[in-house]
């Protein structure tokens, strides 16, 4: 049995980049301030004093030009993770990220293969404004040719980077800053399943549908809902692209209402590509019309009080699945 030991989500994501530059000479990282300043989240602080310069590469505030560098790398048979600092700033490098990492394989006729994994922070919380607070992982997952991947517990955060690097096409990690400092024990050698959503929680009565940062919120709003005698099942998407539709239609045809909750703008949302495959495939087994928690339709705010109001938060999550049963529940 694998012995089992505490870590922080940030720590689990640097355990799992050693573990791999140990296990892969290929493998290096790159992406700005990740070397002599450790990263801007302190997830890469002490690989380039364990591995060198060659290794652990600090790169010039440019996302276009080094997402381009990875691309090349894993051209040329390197297994490269890329660091992006926030989501924000991928837009920079979307040009590379869309018309080249995820078209090379079908525009080469499957000659060439991206092996390359590009890492970044995303979610709001903290105070950081429109600059660094949007959750753009929606705009990934409308993509055809990359994985994307939103690890919401400690243990995704450890096991999801090495299948992602063994994967031969692009994969985006998406690592909510808010969970950073969360920890959990993880058993040594843990093998993460980067193709299927998990039951986070067993319910009956209605499924919470959720990734990434809203886990915790969605998590503890299915907590509040037992005082109401109403069991919510909470699904952790985990895998954004290719979603397992599976897994949720499973969850909703069981329970027969069902809660989306997600982080990005619900208009063209993550969200709203869920809820249309539940009408298209379990509509007859509803027995409420699906529900949406989003974050409200403006750039996120500074003052705390308004980026509180403009995110999903329990008490939303809470009175979204409270309204599907009607009157009895209120």
């Amino acid at each position: 049995m694998n012995a089992a030991r505490k870590l922080t989500y940030r720590d689990a994501l640097r355990e799992a980049m050693r573990e791999a530059m140990q296990r892969d000479g290929r493998v290096f990282v790159m992406g700005e301030d990740v070397g002599r300043y450790g990263g801007t989240y302190a997830v890469t602080k002490g690989l380039l004093e364990e591995f060198g310069a060659e290794r652990v590469r600090d790169t010039p505030l440019s996302e276009l030009a080094f997402v381009g560098t990875g691309i090349g790398a894993a051209l040329g048979g390197m297994r490269p993770i890329v660091e992006v600092m926030t989501v924000n700033f991928s837009l920079l490098a979307l040009d590379q990220i869309v018309n080249n990492a995820a078209t090379i394989r079908h525009m080469s006729g499957g000659q060439f293969s991206i092996p390359l994994v590009i890492r970044m922070t995303t979610g709001a919380g903290r105070q950081l404004a429109a600059q660094h607070s949007h959750s753009l992982e929606g705009w990934y997952a409308h993509v055809p040719g990359i994985k994307v991947l939103a690890p919401a517990t400690v243990e995704d955060a450890r096991g999801m980077l090495w299948p992602a690097l063994e994967d031969p096409d692009p994969v985006l990690i998406f690592e909510h800053a808010q969970l950073f400092g969360v920890t959990a024990e993880v058993s040594e050698g843990a093998v993460v399943d980067i193709r299927h959503a998990k039951v986070a929680r067993e319910g009956a009565n209605v499924t919470l549908i959720t990734y990434g940062g809203m886990l915790p919120k969605a998590l503890q709003a299915a907590q509040e809902l037992v005082a109401d005698g109403i069991e919510a099942e909470v699904i952790d998407l985990r895998v954004l692209r290719p979603l397992d539709s599976e897994s949720f239609l499973a969850s909703v045809r069981k329970t027969r209402r069902a809660v989306v909750i997600d982080e990005g703008w619900r208009s063209g949302s993550l969200s709203a590509e869920i809820s249309a495959r539940i009408m298209e495939q379990a509509f007859f087994d509803l027995d409420a019309p699906v529900a949406r928690v989003c974050s409200e339709e403006v750039p996120i705010p500074y003052p705390k009080h308004l980026e509180d109001a403009a995110l999903p938060q329990v008490d939303k999550i809470v009175a979204a699945a409270r309204a599907l049963f009607g009157a009895a529940a209120q």
